[in-house]
């Protein structure tokens, strides 16, 4: 099985063409490939380039649990970055259908950097078009948080706190990821405004677990400081990987704009799913 790997910001994925492959991938066999004992290891699976009806591509996104996600930042810088390897894209903007919407992209600095644009960020994890940022309350065994609801095609939960601490975000992440108010589980980050341009956030993925950066936990976690007036509407993103740029328009429509690096390319050996 052929794969390419690349990291944005430390946030590492395996790109394996549908083409190459010449069927699915099992559920089984994502979770073998993302291992990183008994596989190649990462933070999840970018499957494509597909055909698309309605894009220029189609791109599917699979977690290291096997799930399938509705978007990714990263991954989608990622991705673009491999279209732009493969000769399948230029230095013009060119179109990505996801599950979790169409989004925009364009490769820049000779494929270090790469711009999506992420589409509207809403308030909510539902598809209510409009609705007004709202703070929740979550009450744990042992501790109490208040956050907000955001969305860029998939769920996120944005928790304001004075300081960040790594150790917090391994300790109450999964349990908020798996709060039962959550329907389909939530992408989890902690937040600290720096000032009215900068913050820097933890985060934790659903189905992947700590993360050293994301390009949609960026959006949602700049989007949120935005409406909460903490922040201007260009802001940088300061995570353990690295940094994230973001524009928010008066729309609420988000641009992301960061690096992306190769790895490198080879195959997996048959037994390795044995």
């Amino acid at each position: 099985m052929k794969f390419t790997k690349y990291h944005a910001l430390g946030n590492d994925y395996i790109v394996i063409d549908p083409t190459d492959l010449g069927r699915e991938l099992t559920e089984n066999e994502i979770k073998i490939i993302c291992d990183r004992h008994y596989g190649i290891g990462s933070d999840g699976i970018l499957f494509g380039p597909e055909a698309s009806a309605t894009s220029d591509f189609k791109l599917r996104i699979f977690n290291p649990d096997g799930g399938e996600a509705e978007k990714s930042g990263n991954g989608l810088r990622i991705f673009a970055r491999y279209l732009w390897d493969g000769k399948l894209v230029n230095d013009k903007t060119f179109s990505i259908e996801t599950k979790g919407g169409q989004v925009q992209a364009k490769v820049d600095e000779k494929g270090r950097s790469v711009t999506v644009d992420m589409g509207k960020v809403r308030y909510t994890h539902g598809n209510d078009h409009e609705v007004a940022i709202q703070k929740e309350s979550i009450q744990l065994d042992d501790a109490t948080f208040e956050g907000y609801r955001a969305s860029v095609g998939n769920p996120h939960f944005v928790i304001p706190v004075d300081h960040l601490n790594t150790d917090q975000t391994y300790a109450y992440g999964p349990m908020i990821e798996h709060e039962a108010r959550f329907e389909n589980r939530t992408n989890v980050q902690f937040l600290k405004v720096i000032d009215k341009n900068t913050i820097q956030i933890e985060i934790w993925e659903r189905g992947a677990g700590y993360t050293l950066a994301s390009g949609s936990s960026s959006t949602a976690a700049a989007a949120v400081a935005y409406g909460l007036g903490l922040c201007e509407p260009k802001i940088k993103v300061n995570m353990p990987g690295g940094v994230i740029n973001i524009r928010i328009d008066q729309n609420m429509l988000a641009t992301m704009q960061g690096a992306v690096c190769k790895i490198g390319e080879g195959s997996i050996a048959a037994e390795a799913f044995l």
